[in-house]
């Protein structure tokens, strides 16, 4: 029937309906609080894995594996266009950050950002500690860990680079996915509890939390820009930014192992959105009032739905066959690999450093290139506050090449 095909066949209209279901959904549900906390937007991601794992049940393939039974066997979502909008969400999304981040980022790096990254650096490092440690205290394969690795840290162009490496090296490069695929939804999950659990541990006051000096006098700067100016958008220097960004992504960093380190389709945007807003504002090229535009947010929102609902549609049903064959201690692996490392490294940027907790979040989210802790950390920051996009850009770009370093490194020590 035409109306079911609507819902499970394999064309543009079937895809962009669950997409779209998913994004509503998720966004409505975001709007309650238990006790004051939502994890807002993120909920799009829990919503796609389950449409994607009911529909599974019923046999039809949302993540390119064939359903083994059900009523609409051989049936499937185009995963290919799946794909594409989740990669083509993601650019737009850090491609809104740089641009919002970039006029001041090189002023925040001198003031602090050298200790914010050697702080991410720590961050990298304990989680490949405990995933080498796992593998030594069981009977896992630091390759198949490699998989839940990447998942624990949410970071998809890690995962492609070990896979690419596993291939090399004779491995089975499927174990990766599934891996990723259970231990990302809660990995997300659990940086989200991480910041609301850095609150308590840190007797911190949102109340009392400062906004700075910066955030402030974006806030009247904006507040004194026209009306009829702030609704505007300039799309020209938005999409040469993405167009140069993506080329600057596929460069190949030479690392001395068996496949060069690029910053990918993510990397790439950011960094060349960061330099061009930077420089552009600089040159007068364009305004501050362009960059922190309603048309420059309403990207970065629109990127971060479709992002979060690709990813859950394509998951749903390898999350549940994976657990069913016994991957469920994947997950605990990937709970341990998530959490651990930013709640230490958060408390010391915290009591140590003295980061504000709006920043922090920023950070905790771009040390683990996670966009939903970021756009969470918007659902609990000011509406005037950029702080959050601040501490997640600055650390972006170095915790991006390390991730997906290391990903392919303990392929190689496998």
């Amino acid at each position: 029937m035409w109306f079911t095909n609507l819902f499970t066949g394999s064309g543009v209209a079937s895809t962009v309906i669950m997409l779209a279901i998913s994004i509503f959904a998720g966004l409505y549900i975001g709007k309650f609080k238990v006790k004051g906390v939502t994890l807002g937007i993120t909920w799009v991601l829990f919503v796609g894995i389950a449409i994607s794992a009911v529909m599974n049940y019923f046999g039809v393939d949302f993540d390119g594996q064939a359903a083994a039974s059900g009523k609409y066997q051989g049936d499937h979502i185009n995963h290919q266009m799946i794909y594409f909008i989740k990669e083509f969400g993601l650019i737009l999304f850090v491609t809104a950050v740089g641009l919002q981040v970039g006029p001041g980022f090189f002023k925040s790096f001198k003031k602090g950002g050298l200790s914010m990254n050697i702080m991410a650096l720590v961050n990298v490092a304990l989680g490949v500690l405990i995933t080498i440690v796992i593998t030594k205290l069981t009977d896992e394969s630091l390759s198949d860990m490699a998989g839940v690795y990447t998942g624990a840290v949410t970071n998809t162009p890690g995962l492609s680079a070990a896979q690419q490496t596993a291939a090399e090296r004779g491995f089975n490069s499927d174990t990766l996915s599934s891996g990723y695929a259970v231990a990302y939804p809660l990995a997300v999950v659990g940086m989200i509890m991480t910041c609301l659990l850095l609150r308590p541990l840190c007797r911190i006051d949102l109340k009392k939390e400062p906004i700075t000096d910066e955030a402030l006098e974006a806030k009247a700067a904006k507040a004194a820009t026209p009306t009829s100016q702030r609704h505007k958008v300039n799309l020209i220097p938005i999409f040469i930014i993405i167009a140069l960004g993506i080329m600057v992504g596929q460069i190949p960093i030479p690392i001395g192992m068996s496949a060069p380190v690029k910053l990918g389709l993510a990397g790439g945007p950011l960094v060349v959105a960061l330099i061009g807003s930077w420089l552009g504002v600089k040159k007068g090229w364009f305004t501050t009032e362009f960059t922190d535009s309603h048309g420059v947010w309403m990207l970065r929102e629109v990127g971060i739905a479709l992002f979060l609902a690709a990813v859950g549609l394509s998951a749903g049903g390898s999350f549940l066959s994976t657990i069913q064959a016994g991957g469920y201690m994947w997950i605990i692996y990937g709970i341990i690999i998530t959490v651990i490392p930013p709640i230490l490294v958060g408390l010391f940027c915290r009591l140590v450093l003295k980061m504000n907790y709006y920043t922090l979040m920023g950070f905790i989210g771009g040390s683990h290139t996670d966009p939903p802790t970021l756009a969470f950390a918007y659902t609990v920051a000011p509406e005037e506050c950029r702080l959050p996009n601040t501490g997640y850009a600055t650390v972006y770009p170095l915790t991006m090449f390390l991730r997906i370093f290391t990903a392919q490194l303990l392929v190689l020590l496998a």
